[in-house]
């Protein structure tokens, strides 16, 4: 398949997979309880992660040789595209903005906030969060061979992590049902994702 339309394939699954999840939000919920704090700002900041999830799973899938990071990255990407979606709608439901205040504000009391303080910046909160720093994304889309597969691996355990602390946060200060329902498939998937990275990087010696 020419590159050009693998690349139109992913793009246009994407978009489905991201209206998908608003269909899902907006017309699948009917719980009575409405959002605190915890919950806008859990949509608004996981609709961030998920968003460079997307990004780097993007690239690993056009790029890699690996036929088990292919289909990983292809679960990541349409996965976290649906929830993103998702989350969007919530926020639409809500009557809420779709941005608010600086990232993890909503996780403080929790225990998983790593101490993030008022005065870090956005790219010291993205680092807390476990997102790759704009250098890291660049250089995987640089990157080939095996080289490119264990950095992405590398990252995404981080990233996968970094959201398993976000969603056990909302465990512990959520009150929509809905959105504690979806957080508790979202860890389950991202930890047995975690375990398939794992035993990929043992599988490559990534070291």
């Amino acid at each position: 398949m020419p590159r050009w339309l693998l690349l139109l394939v992913v793009v246009i699954v994407g978009a489905l997979a991201f209206t998908a999840g608003r269909i899902v939000a907006v017309g699948g919920e009917n719980d009575a309880a409405g959002p605190n704090e915890a919950d806008a700002g859990f949509a608004r900041d996981m609709q961030v992660h998920h968003a460079q999830a997307v990004e780097m799973a993007m690239i690993e899938y056009r790029a890699t040789d690996d036929e088990e990071l292919r289909i990983i990255a292809y679960d990541i990407a349409t996965a976290q595209q649906s929830q993103r979606g998702q989350m969007y709608g919530w926020l639409v439901e809500w009557g809420l903005p779709q941005a608010g205040d600086p990232l993890m504000t909503w996780m403080r009391g929790s225990g998983h906030d790593h101490g993030a303080s008022p005065e870090a910046d956005d790219d010291e909160l993205r680092e807390a969060m476990g997102m790759a720093s704009d250098e890291d994304v660049a250089r995987l889309a640089e990157l080939d061979g095996p080289a490119r597969d264990c950095l992405f691996v590398d990252l995404m355990i981080r990233h996968h992590s970094g959201a398993v602390e976000m969603v056990d946060a909302i465990a512990d200060l959520g009150s929509v049902p809905h959105v504690l329902r979806t957080a508790a498939s979202m860890k389950e998937t991202q930890q047995a994702e975690i375990d398939a990275l794992r035993s990929v990087s043992s599988r490559l010696g990534c070291g």
